[in-house]
């Protein structure tokens, strides 16, 4: 069995739906210049509307009209891609590792429900409220997006929570409260550090 082969047949599916494919890929095809080559040529095919891989998942995301590509023809074309790609080293290979991988899949697969179940952005009537409020929903219904969102709604409570102390004691008198300051800048750090390990 060829090495291309062998890589197609690791591909396994994680969600099914009409007009839509959500593939876990091996982690060879997850270097940067592989992936963007696999999902340059996977929007390029025939009956696909849109493509994106996930390195971090390991995953790509596939909205392909139906009546025109069938989701056994997509994963044959998208295994034939393989052969196509270019050559890396295994030291290139994606950041996130089978055992930092999420069990379970997360919320991802009731996102990819809430997906599938969307009309087509392109199905709306240009120039439309749907036509433009869709890709912006659409691009929101991944477990990263909605975990910034939660993030951020934490730590607006905190400060909300926290605004009469920080204006009326720890910013009068910052060395006194200089525990509360150092928390709250490694907690600025954290989050900053979550945020750039998304990208």
């Amino acid at each position: 069995m060829s090495r291309s082969a062998q890589l197609a047949s690791r591909i396994v599916v994680c969600h099914r739906e009409p007009g839509f494919l959500r593939l876990e890929l091996p982690a060879e095809l997850c270097t940067a210049t592989r992936a963007e080559a696999l999902e340059r040529g996977a929007a390029a095919l025939a009956g696909v509307r849109s493509a994106a891989v996930d390195r971090g998942w390991r995953r790509i995301s596939l909205r392909h009209d139906p009546a025109v590509l069938g989701t056994a023809q997509l994963a044959r074309r998208l295994a034939g891609l393989i052969d196509a790609l270019p050559d890396e080293t295994a030291a290139e290979s994606a950041p996130r590792t089978d055992a930092a991988a999420p069990a379970g899949g997360g919320l991802q697969p009731l996102l990819d429900r809430v997906r599938a179940a969307l009309p087509p952005a392109d199905a709306a009537p240009p120039g439309s409220l749907q036509a433009r409020l869709l890709p912006v929903l659409d691009s929101a219904l991944n477990e990263k997006a909605i975990l910034n969102f939660f993030n951020d709604i934490v730590v607006f409570y905190l400060v909300r929570v926290h605004w009469d102390l920080i204006t009326k004691q720890w910013l009068k008198q910052p060395l006194a409260h200089s525990n509360a300051w150092m928390t709250t800048f490694y907690l600025v750090f954290l989050l900053i550090r979550y945020r750039k390990s998304g990208r």
